[in-house]
C-alpha cells in the first residue's frame, strides 16, 4: 500500500523529514555529483532530491504513482509532475538518462515488471539509483515515517532484482544511522549518529541507496500487451450519461 501524498508532504516539512532529507542527499551526492545536461526522471516521491541535481540537467520530471497522488513542481514554475502508473511510464523508449526512484519500489505492485519499464525508458549507458527501506534497519520497524511502510529490502535481495531484471549494480551508499525519533536532543545528536554508523555499524543502515547501470548485452523477453490501467477522475460528471439516455 502506498503511503498517501499529503503525509509525505508532511513528513518532509517535519524537523525529522528535514533531516532524513539531508542525511539522504548526502549519500545521493557520493552517488552522483553533478548531472550535465541529462535527462532526470524522479519516481516516487522524489521531489525533496530532485531539486538538488536540476540546475545542471537538461529537464527533470517529477513521475509520481497514481496511488499515491501528485502535486505541482517546481512551485511557481511550469509542472513538470506527471501521475503515472509505474509499468506504463510516459516516455519513448531510451529517452532517458537517469532515473531516481524513492519512495517507489517498496510500493510497486510488480517490482520486476517497474524495473523492466525502467530498463526501457534509460539510453544506453543510462544509470538508475534506488533508495530503499533498509531490512535490517530500525527505521523500516517505525511507522511513523514513511519509510516504515512497504517492503523493505537487504542488499543481496535488492542486487538479485536488479541483475535480474538487466542492471549491473554499482557503487552503492547508506543513510539514516539516527533512530527516527521526535526528541530534539536525539535530532541534535543526529550527525554523531551518522558518522558512528558509517563507521562501525554500516549493515544496520535506515535506507539502502545504490546505483546501478542498463546493461545491454542480455535481451529481455517483450510480450506486446494491453493496458490494465484506466485513470477514472475523481470529479467526473457520472450522471450525465444517464441523464441522456432518459
Amino acid at each position: 500500500m502506498s503511503v498517501d501524498i499529503v503525509d509525505l508532504r508532511e513528513f518532509y516539512h517535519s524537523s525529522l523529514g528535514r533531516l532524513a532529507e539531508q542525511s539522504i542527499a548526502m549519500a545521493l551526492a557520493s552517488l552522483w555529483a553533478r548531472l550535465p545536461e541529462e535527462r532526470l526522471v524522479g519516481l516516487g516521491y522524489a521531489i525533496p532530491y530532485l531539486d538538488r541535481f536540476r540546475a545542471d540537467t537538461e529537464r527533470t520530471f517529477a513521475f509520481m504513482p497514481a496511488g499515491q497522488g501528485a502535486v505541482n513542481w517546481p512551485v511557481g514554475e511550469l509542472s513538470s509532475t506527471a501521475l503515472v502508473f509505474d509499468e506504463e511510464l510516459p516516455v519513448p523508449d531510451a529517452s532517458i538518462d537517469r532515473v531516481l526512484m524513492v519512495h517507489s519500489l517498496e510500493f510497486a505492485e510488480n517490482p520486476r515488471e517497474s524495473l523492466k519499464e525502467i530498463w526501457r525508458i534509460l539510453a544506453p549507458g543510462g544509470r538508475l539509483v534506488i533508495v530503499v527501506p533498509n531490512r535490517r534497519g530500525v527505521w523500516a520497524r517505525m511507522e511513523h515515517t514513511p519509510f516504515g511502510s512497504g517492503r523493505p529490502y537487504s542488499r543481496s535481495q535488492l542486487t538479485t532484482l536488479l541483475r535480474e531484471t538487466n542492471f549491473t549494480p554499482g557503487a552503492a551508499a547508506e543513510a539514516l544511522f539516527f533512530p527516527p525519533s521526535r526528541v530534539r536532543a536525539v535530532l541534535r545528536a543526529r550527525n554523531v549518529f551518522e558518522r558512528m554508523g558509517r563507521r562501525f555499524w554500516p549493515l544496520f543502515s535506515g535506507v539502502l541507496i545504490i546505483e546501478a547501470q542498463k546493461r545491454l548485452y542480455q535481451g529481455l523477453p517483450v510480450a506486446a500487451r494491453a493496458s490494465r490501467r484506466v485513470f477514472v477522475p475523481v470529479l467526473a460528471p457520472q450522471g450525465v450519461r444517464s441523464m441522456r439516455s432518459q
